[in-house]
């Protein structure tokens, strides 16, 4: 999958991929109708570094989460 590109179906999927990866119980946060493509380039760099850094401490898993909520169309 190339993930270069912005599309729905590229967000939907590094919203998914970064729900696993930070263990994100309400999933509500990541819903792909709440971001915009205009934040793709700010999500996907969020998705580089944490493929990149594999596991995260609890704080920066928090910090991340907030990062998220920054980028929402709600936020």
């Amino acid at each position: 999958m190339n993930l270069e590109n912005p599309s729905q179906e590229n967000l939907k999927f590094i919203l998914d991929e970064l729900a696993e990866n930070l263990n994100v119980v309400n999933r509500e946060i990541l819903d792909p109708k709440d971001y915009d493509l205009e934040k793709y380039g700010e999500l996907k760099l969020m998705y580089d570094m944490i493929k990149q850094k594999g596991q995260l401490s609890a704080p920066e898993t928090q910090a991340f989460i907030d990062e998220l909520r920054s980028v929402r169309k709600d936020a």
